[in-house]
């Protein structure tokens, strides 16, 4: 179980860079006994943690040089990890061109939250001499034979001595995948960079091909701004779409209202015809009115049917009739007038 002060120490790697061994005194105080792994799985106390050692190019620093690094960091309980990184020197002369320098690759291995110490310059092989100055009780690599400098596999003596921990490699991700892929998409990566501001001296172009891939770089642009135009009359397409939908079933509905309003107005039972029959007959009564009822024969009267008054010239005898044909004629009128009221 860790310490205030252990705990302290690890809280201060995760707020700071890893610091560099060259810059600080070796911190284990404690006399520097031979370990053995079931001593180192096991725990060690907290001020003798077991020291684990890691080293590599660790150009273009990835997941899978972390997951390395972290397992390193894991393999016991109680635990001091130092990573060596090699210089561009060492690098260049046993494996070839890194892509990033050693300043910058010591840098990323500082701000890696399992290392606790970064070693610069560390040996390509690793001596006795490199093991008891940093006190390293363990090394920790991929168990791949890594065949160098001459050797069939440069850890082949420290896993002699009982002194090597395998970890695992992460498949799917190396340096060299990466770089790959970048040679793979060159001219992408090439025209992207010209895009944004380099000159084609420092991507080491051509002028032929600086005039090509700008020029592909302008087609691009053209092709972009097509399929934007495109994808803009497509929207505008769908909006006119969708609203014609809106527009045919709103008129749809309105025509079947419409048409229903038609036939209950004008159809075979509708109000139209009703009110059209309706004036038809005031219109026939105004023109045919009804004829008054016609008086029963005389013959047929009813007996309580007071009889006409006679004539007002019978009875005047002041002025009897000029002459016979007079008299004769008024007989006539009078039953022309009785017939008229029969």
């Amino acid at each position: 179980m860790r310490k205030a002060g252990d705990t302290e120490v690890s809280f201060q790697t995760l707020i700071a860079p890893a610091p560099f061994a060259d810059e600080i005194s070796c911190q284990c105080q404690a006399p520097h006994e031979k370990l053995t792994i079931t001593q180192a799985r096991l725990g060690t106390p907290v001020d003798r943690p077991v020291r684990v050692y890691a080293d590599g190019i660790f150009d273009l620093f990835h997941s899978g040089h972390a997951r390395a690094l972290m397992q390193a960091k894991t393999l016991f309980p109680n635990s001091y990890l130092l990573v060596g990184v090699c210089s561009d020197d060492l690098t260049h002369k046993f494996k070839g061109f890194t892509v990033m320098n050693e300043t910058e690759r010591y840098e990323a291995l500082r701000h890696c939250r399992y290392v606790d110490e970064v070693i610069r310059d560390a040996p390509w092989t690793l001596t006795p001499e490199f093991l008891e100055k940093h006190k390293i009780d363990f090394v920790a690599h991929d168990d791949i034979p890594y065949s160098s400098a001459g050797s069939d596999d440069v850890y082949k003596h420290i896993k002699e001595a009982g002194m090597f921990v395998p970890t695992q490699r992460t498949e799917g991700i190396s340096t060299s995948d990466i770089i790959t892929r970048i040679v793979r998409d060159y001219d992408v990566y090439a025209r992207r960079n010209l895009q944004r501001g380099y000159t084609a001296k420092e991507l080491n172009v051509s002028f032929i091909n600086e005039k090509k891939y700008r020029f592909q770089n302008q087609v691009d642009k053209m092709k972009e701004k097509v399929k934007n135009v495109e994808e803009k009359s497509k929207e505008f397409v769908n909006k006119v779409e969708e609203k014609s939908h809106d527009l045919i079933q709103k008129w749809e509905e309105k025509s079947r209202e419409f048409i229903g309003n038609f036939l209950e107005l004008f159809g075979p039972d509708g109000a139209w015809k009703q009110m059209f029959q309706e004036r038809s007959g005031r219109m026939l009564q105004a023109l045919s009115p009804r004829q008054s009822p016609t008086s029963s024969p005389t013959r047929g009267r009813s007996p309580s049917r007071s009889p006409s008054p006679p004539s007002p010239w019978l009875f005047n005898k002041a002025s009897p009739p000029s002459s016979p044909k007079a008299a004769s004629a008024s007989i006539s009128s009078m039953s022309e007038g009785d017939e008229d009221e029969k």
